[in-house]
């Protein structure tokens, strides 16, 4: 198997929605964003289905040897052979890559953010960086466009954390930041044991907002010669946020079940929002 088919069999067997932004890309730039994608998905299934926090740090920190590798153009995983052909052909950094691992080394070191200034360096290593590499793989006039595409990751990452707030506390996590669970009277109990309250909701409103914000922030930072380059992010998030829309219209039902949008919805506004840009 290539190493571009190893991707695409990555890309597909997640069923992300990622999907549906990439599919009007040429294929150059398909084939990049699709290896940066397997690459996320590597690491963050490091952490995700590795139960021994020693062995996920090792595997870690073979990644980090084979983007040292990548780097000196011998790596061996079809990930990063893939990304090598795709580190050449849009100059993205290394370093860029490494803070993407440094962000799932965090779930590793920490499972509880004290306030939202300690969650933004989660996010933005998390995602921020990822959407300056994405950035980088669309292509852009202005480099203003990279403020668009670091905030819209930090509000996809935002999102991420509301839709999966019960899923990640059952693997023991709380992104939600501690002082605001104070504030909206929610305890960690009350999250751990999936206790769905008027109290809940109304912290979860104020998380959308934060999220609705920094979408809002991405497309103003946005210039006007760039969008038709920036159309997947521009595609993902229309998905993104009608998934909030539809998260608020379950009333936040997200402790003990996953809200997820269907494939013809999602096509549907992959193709309007293409079309529209």
């Amino acid at each position: 198997m290539s190493p571009d088919s190893y991707c695409q069999e990555k890309l597909a067997a997640s069923k992300s929605s990622f999907t549906s932004s990439f599919r009007f890309l040429p294929q150059t730039r398909r084939q990049a964003i699709t290896a940066l994608y397997a690459f996320c998905r590597e690491v963050d299934d490091v952490v995700d289905e590795c139960h021994d926090p020693a062995i996920a740090r090792s595997k870690l920190d073979w990644w980090r040897t084979e983007l040292a590798q990548l780097e000196s153009g011998s790596p061996s995983h079809p990930v990063t052979q893939a990304l090598k052909t795709a580190r050449h052909t849009f100059s993205l950094p290394v370093e860029q890559l490494a803070e993407i691992i440094d962000g799932m080394q965090m779930d590793l070191d920490q499972s509880r953010y004290a306030d939202f200034k300690a969650l933004q360096l989660y996010c933005h290593r998390a995602a921020g960086v990822v959407g300056l590499l994405a950035a980088e793989i669309f292509g852009y006039q202005d480099r203003q466009t990279l403020k668009y595409a670091h905030a819209l990751g930090l509000a996809f990452q935002l999102t991420n954390i509301i839709r999966d707030v019960g899923e990640d506390a059952r693997r023991g996590r709380i992104y939600l930041p501690q002082d605001e669970l104070a504030r909206f009277g929610v305890s960690e109990r009350d999250i751990l044991q999936s206790k769905h309250s008027t109290a809940f909701v109304e912290l979860m409103r104020f998380q959308a907002a934060r999220a609705q914000e920094h979408y809002e922030r991405a497309f103003a930072a946005l210039p006007a010669m760039d969008r038709k380059a920036q159309r997947p992010g521009l595609v993902m998030a229309a998905i993104y946020r009608r998934l909030l829309v539809e998260i608020e219209k379950d009333d936040f039902l997200v402790l003990d079940r996953r809200t997820s949008l269907t494939p013809p919805l999602k096509l549907w506004l992959a193709a309007k929002t293409w079309l529209s840009a």
